[in-house]
């Protein structure tokens, strides 16, 4: 049998369709937040979060009625955010190493279980991910905080999927010496 996902907003996104100015703004308050927070892990800069969250929220109340609720509100509004944050990264000139004939499997990845059982203050470990370099942050968060697997990281940032990997695990080394160097250990 199949489940059913029910989306606890879905009367409000049935509302903004009649063009509901109550609803558009329920939903703001509902999604902003935690919308704005996507952009800054992917722009590592507010005001640009800020200009990607609004434009985002723009577009979806533009787009509303072509929106079918087979997801939740939120993870569409989410893909939206996603994809204008990181079409600011693109006016920004972000360079990825494009490694298609990179051998993934043949990199040593760091013991990643021990980092894990660190016990790092979130602050320190949001002010580390700021630190590391543009495309590296960027897959890091899309995968790590986002969810997104490698093939959609591939397509969303139009690289190859090694390229996707070769950052991630690049990306976690660097994250690791920056919290060394930072003095945060076990």
């Amino acid at each position: 049998m199949e489940s059913i996902y029910i989306d606890k907003h879905a009367h409000l996104v049935v509302e903004c369709k009649k063009g509901e100015r109550k609803a558009h703004h329920e939903l703001y308050k509902l999604y902003s937040k935690a919308m704005y927070n996507v952009a800054v892990r992917i722009l590592n800069h507010t005001d640009e979060a800020e200009d990607a969250l609004q434009e985002a929220f723009m577009e979806a109340f533009t787009k509303i009625k072509d929106f079918r609720q087979e997801t939740s509100f939120g993870s569409w509004l989410k893909q939206i955010v996603v994809h204008k944050s990181i079409n600011i990264l693109r006016k920004r000139k972000m360079v990825f190493e494009e490694i298609d004939d990179f051998d993934v499997e043949s990199i040593v990845d760091h013991n990643w279980e021990d980092e894990e059982e660190l016990n790092f203050k979130i602050d320190e470990v949001k002010k580390a991910i700021a630190l590391l370099p543009e495309g590296y942050r960027l897959v890091l968060s899309l995968y790590l905080l986002e969810g997104y697997d490698h093939e959609e990281i591939s397509q969303i940032l139009k690289i190859s999927e090694g390229t996707s990997r070769t950052q991630f695990l690049r990306a976690k080394r660097k994250l690791v010496e920056i919290l060394k160097i930072k003095g945060i250990e076990r």
